[in-house]
């Protein structure tokens, strides 16, 4: 029986959308036959989740920890936290015996793996979920074209180029790779995908919770996730006054928070719409499908960038899976998702006026919503399911193994 290990920069109990992503590849490959089991690098700690456990169970999943403390000025930090997470790889490939290493960016995890396979002649999986110098100048904690993000793209290339195979999730990623240099034939596409026993399964819609949104006879937009500056929210709240002209009874719905979250807050209370605004905070996962049930048109207004261009979102394809209309501008990471007019509706990305349209028309035109619901779920099942998108990284682990063999063998 193939054992894959998946080294992972942070896991479950943490609740995030790396979490779960990694959760549904794990839960995937278990029911398909595989024995897998994760292990994370000391940022695990360093994101809440403090543990005195080497090893741990959570959802059922495996997970070794890497316990040691890291301190220092950046980048000595980093460096030093490679180090101790490729130590401690070696020491469970000694103790748990895996045939393939499945290491996850960010590029720190795949420096650290790529030390751990030369060391002990194990195939190496590198997987790109993000850009991580893109996600950074996406949330503010990064500038473009800086020394910190030429640095992490060249540690980025220089496990690419390292490992015997990677796998990316979304064509924008792989035409970037493409564009880099790295053959197309190292490339595989895992696409995100949705875990149809936590999101297949439509909502009720809470009449309590309702009740005490007073959100009772509104037409509900609504967005849940993190309030980063490319989520576009501002340029959401922004539509919401011209939207009211036509459409009075709307309202927004935003579950989350975030670093813009004063600013939006700040931004309603100017624009005079705070009556049509509700901001319910962060809620635990399990009341999640509680807000989504609420919810009429799900609105991901994402600002053009590379992050955004780039690659593709989750949060779409699970509203998708729970049955929600979605609504989102019109970046590249949307447009792999979401057929305008047939699964969703895309509106000009950073255009609060036409955002606004987009949004009047599909207010004015319910009677296609049963149809569009419909077709977007078909296209969650036929390509978005992850009990079948797995299925794309067992070849490469075959062959892998057997090149591996067969150099042994030589």
């Amino acid at each position: 029986m193939m054992r894959i290990l998946h080294i992972l920069d942070h896991s479950l109990p943490l609740h995030s959308g790396y979490c779960f992503r990694t959760r549904a590849i794990m839960k995937a490959q278990i029911a398909s036959g595989l024995t897998v089991a994760g292990i994370t690098g000391v940022r695990q700690n360093q994101h809440g989740c403090r543990t005195n456990l080497p090893e741990e169970k959570t959802d059922d999943l495996q997970f070794f920890r890497t316990l040691a403390q890291v301190h220092g000025p950046s980048p000595v930090r980093e460096w030093r936290e490679v180090a101790v997470l490729a130590d401690r790889i070696e020491q469970v490939i000694g103790e748990w015996q895996p045939d393939i290493l499945h290491a996850h960016s960010p590029a720190l995890n795949g420096m650290a793996a790529l030390r751990a396979a030369k060391k002990t002649g194990l195939p190496l999986v590198y997987e790109i979920r993000a850009f991580w110098e893109d996600a950074a100048v996406g949330n503010g904690t990064g500038k473009e074209n800086s020394p910190r993000y030429w640095l992490t793209r060249q540690l980025e290339n220089h496990v690419i180029n390292g490992a015997d195979a990677v796998a990316v999730i979304c064509e924008g990623l792989q035409t970037d790779l493409v564009g880099r240099g790295v053959k197309p034939e190292k490339i595989t596409i895992s696409p995100n995908g949705v875990d149809l026993e936590l999101f297949g399964k439509p909502p009720a819609r809470d009449q309590q919770l309702l009740a005490e949104l007073n959100l009772a006879g509104k037409s509900v937009l609504g967005f849940i996730g993190s309030f980063y500056d490319y989520e576009g929210l501002d340029d959401l709240v922004a539509a919401l006054p011209m939207l009211q002209v036509s459409h009075p009874d709307v309202h927004l719905l935003l579950v989350g928070g975030g670093p813009m979250e004063d600013a939006l807050k700040a931004q309603v209370e100017q624009l005079g719409v705070g009556s049509a605004v509700t901001f319910a905070g962060r809620v635990s996962h399990s009341d999640v499908e509680r807000f989504y049930g609420l919810m009429d048109i799900m609105v991901y207004p994402r600002k053009a960038m590379r992050l955004t261009d780039l690659v593709t979102p989750l949060k779409p394809l699970e509203a998708m899976a729970q049955g929600r209309l979605v609504a989102a501008s019109d970046v590249g990471g949307h447009r792999e998702l979401i057929e305008d007019g047939v699964t969703g509706t895309l509106f000009p990305a950073g255009d609060s006026k036409k955002m606004a349209e987009k949004l009047a028309n599909l207010l004015d035109d319910c009677s296609s919503w049963p149809q569009t619901i419909e077709t977007a779920r078909k296209f969650i099942d036929a390509h978005r399911n992850w009990s079948s998108n797995i299925l794309r990284y067992k070849p490469v682990y075959q062959r892998l193994i057997a090149r591996k063999s067969f150099e042994c063998a030589a």
